[in-house]
C-alpha cells in the first residue's frame, strides 16, 4: 500500500503544474492567443537589438576605463557577433530535435545571466568572455524566435507579425543610444547591462506561461558532427574578415587569408551536406530560388541599415561636431521610422502584396540617399531636412524588411520553417558585419582620395569627412539596387509559378 505521506507530497508537487496547465489551456482558447506568442518573441528581439546598440555606444568609454585602444574594445561587440553566428546553425538543429520552447527559454535565461555577469566583469578579457556566453544565448533566441512566430501567426497573420517583430527590433536599436548615454553618464558602463536583466526575467516567465509546447522530433536524429566541424569555423572566418576589414585593409594578408579560409570551409561544408543523410543544414531549403533571393535581400537590407549607422555617426560626430548624446538622438530617427513603418507595411502585405511594398520601400530609400548626398550634408545644412531624410530612409527600410521577411519565410517549405528562421537571423548578422565593414573601408578610401587631392580639389569637396560620407552613399545605393533586383526576380518567379494555375482555371 502506498505511503500516505508520499502520496500527499506527490499531490502537492503536481498541484502547481495542474494550475499552470489549466491557465495555459484557457489562454490558448482566446482569439488573441497568437499575438501573445508574437509578443513573447518580440521581447527577445528587443533585448538583442538594444544590447547591440548600447554596447556600440559604450566602446569609447570602455577604452578609457580599461586603458586600451578602441580597436581592442571592439572585441566586446565582435565576441557576441562571432559567438552568435558560429553557434546558430547548431542550435537550429537542436531545436528541431528537442523542441523550441525549452531551448528558447534556455536562451533567454542564458542571455539574462550573461548580462549580469557582464556588469560584474573586473577586466576586459572577462567582459569579452561573458559576451561570448551572451552570444550563445542570443543564438538560442535567434534559432527559435522567427519559427515560433511564423507557426503561431499562420499565413494570414504572418506579414503583420513580422512587421511587429521588426518594430520591436527597431525600438531596441533606437533606445540603445538614448538610454545608454543617460545610463553611462549617470551610473557608469556597468549599468547598461542591468537594463536587460529585468526584461529577461519577464521574458522567461511570460515564455514559460504563454509559449506552446513543442516536443520536436524526439531527439532521434543523428547529429552531423562533420558539418558542425566545418560550418562554425567557416562562419567565424567570414564574419571576422568582414568585421576587421577596415583595420586590416582589404589587401592585407590577414583579410585575404581569413576570407579564403572561410570560403574554402564553406564550400567543403556544402559538398559534404549534399551527400549526408542527416545534414546540419538541409540544403533543400535553398532549392527554392525565391527563398534564396529573399535571404540575400535580408542580408543587403541590414547591410544598408548598419552601413548608414556607421557613416552618419562619423558625419554627425566628426563632421558637424555633435555631442554623442545629440548624435544618438538624431540617429534614432532611422530606427524610430522603421518601428513605425514596419508594422504598417506588414499589415498591408495580404492586401497590396509583399513585392509591391518591398519595391516601394527601396524606392523611398533611394530618394532619401539622394537627398542626403545632394543637400543634407552640405556645409550649411538644414538639420530638420537631414533628420527627415534619415527618417525617410528608415521608413523605406521598414517598408522593405517586414514584407520581404514574410515573403522569404513563405517561400520556405513548411517542414523546414525552423531552419529557415535560423537562416534569416544568420543573414541579418552577416548583413550587420558586411554593412559596417564595407562602409568603414569605403569611408577610409574616400578620405584618402580627398586628402591626397590638390588644394583646388579640396575646396570643391568641402569638409573632408562630409565629402567622404557623401561619396560612400554610392555603396548603399549599390546594396539597394541589388535588393531591388532580387525582389523583381522573385516577383517573376511567383508569376511563373501561378501561370499554370491561371491557365488551368480558364480551361
Amino acid at each position: 500500500m502506498d505511503d500516505p505521506v508520499e502520496r500527499r507530497q506527490s499531490v502537492a508537487a503536481e498541484a502547481p503544474r495542474a494550475i499552470v496547465a489549466s491557465f495555459q489551456n484557457r489562454l490558448a482558447q482566446r482569439p488573441g492567443y497568437p499575438w501573445y506568442i508574437v509578443g513573447v518573441t518580440c521581447i527577445g528581439s528587443f533585448m538583442g537589438q538594444f544590447d547591440a546598440s548600447v554596447v556600440q555606444l559604450a566602446l569609447p568609454h570602455l577604452a578609457e576605463i580599461f586603458h586600451v585602444r578602441e580597436t581592442v574594445t571592439s572585441w566586446v561587440a565582435l565576441a557576441y557577433l562571432l559567438s552568435f553566428s558560429a553557434s546558430l546553425p547548431i542550435f537550429g538543429w537542436l531545436c528541431e530535435q528537442y523542441g523550441r520552447k525549452p531551448l528558447y527559454l534556455l536562451g533567454m535565461a542564458a542571455f539574462l545571466v550573461a548580462s549580469v555577469l557582464c556588469s560584474l566583469a573586473t577586466s576586459l578579457p572577462q567582459l569579452i568572455g561573458f559576451r561570448v556566453l551572451q552570444g550563445l544565448g542570443g543564438a538560442l533566441l535567434g534559432a527559435n524566435s522567427i519559427s515560433i512566430l511564423v507557426r503561431a501567426s499562420g499565413k494570414e497573420r504572418r506579414g503583420r507579425a513580422m512587421g511587429i517583430f521588426s518594430a520591436a527590433q527597431a525600438v531596441g536599436v533606437s533606445l540603445g543610444p538614448i538610454v545608454g548615454g543617460l545610463l553611462i553618464g549617470s551610473f557608469g558602463w556597468r549599468s547598461i547591462f542591468w537594463v536587460t536583466a529585468p526584461i529577461g526575467v519577464i521574458g522567461v516567465l511570460l515564455g514559460w506561461l504563454i509559449l506552446p509546447r513543442d516536443e520536436g522530433k524526439g531527439g532521434g536524429g543523428r547529429f552531423d558532427w562533420r558539418g558542425a566541424l566545418l560550418l562554425p569555423p567557416a562562419l567565424l572566418c567570414i564574419v571576422l574578415a568582414l568585421s576587421q576589414a577596415a583595420d586590416w585593409g582589404i589587401a592585407s594578408t590577414a583579410f585575404i587569408g581569413m576570407g579564403v579560409a572561410g570560403i574554402v570551409l564553406l564550400a567543403l561544408f556544402i559538398l559534404y551536406e549534399r551527400r549526408t543523410d542527416s545534414p546540419l543544414v538541409d540544403l533543400k531549403l535553398f532549392q527554392s530560388e525565391a527563398f534564396s533571393l529573399g535571404i540575400l535581400a535580408v542580408l543587403l537590407s541590414y547591410a544598408m541599415l548598419y552601413g548608414m549607422f556607421y557613416l552618419i555617426s562619423f558625419a554627425l560626430v566628426r563632421g558637424f561636431h555633435d555631442a554623442p548624446e545629440v548624435a544618438g538622438l538624431r540617429l534614432a530617427a532611422i530606427p524610430i521610422a522603421i518601428g513605425i513603418a514596419a508594422p504598417i507595411a506588414g499589415s498591408f502585405v495580404n492586401r497590396l502584396g509583399a513585392t509591391t511594398l518591398s519595391l516601394a520601400g527601396m524606392a523611398i530609400c533611394g530618394v532619401a540617399l539622394l537627398a542626403l548626398s545632394l543637400v543634407a550634408l552640405e556645409p550649411s545644412p538644414s538639420r530638420l531636412f537631414g533628420i527627415l531624410a534619415l527618417a525617410a530612409f528608415g521608413a523605406g527600410l521598414g517598408m522593405f524588411m517586414a514584407p520581404n521577411n514574410s515573403a522569404t519565410m513563405g517561400a520556405a517549405p513548411r517542414a523546414l520553417s525552423g531552419e529557415a528562421g535560423a537562416m534569416l537571423n544568420l543573414a541579418r548578422m552577416l548583413g550587420v558585419s558586411l554593412g559596417v565593414a564595407s562602409a568603414a573601408s569605403m569611408l577610409a578610401w574616400r578620405m584618402s582620395v580627398i586628402q591626397d587631392a590638390r588644394t583646388d580639389d579640396v575646396i570643391f569637396y568641402g569638409h573632408p569627412i562630409l565629402g567622404a560620407v557623401e561619396a560612400s552613399f554610392v555603396l548603399l545605393f549599390a546594396f539597394a539596387l541589388i535588393a531591388t533586383l532580387c525582389t523583381l526576380k522573385r516577383r517573376r518567379l511567383s508569376s511563373e509559378d501561378s501561370a499554370p494555375l491561371r491557365s488551368g482555371d480558364k480551361a
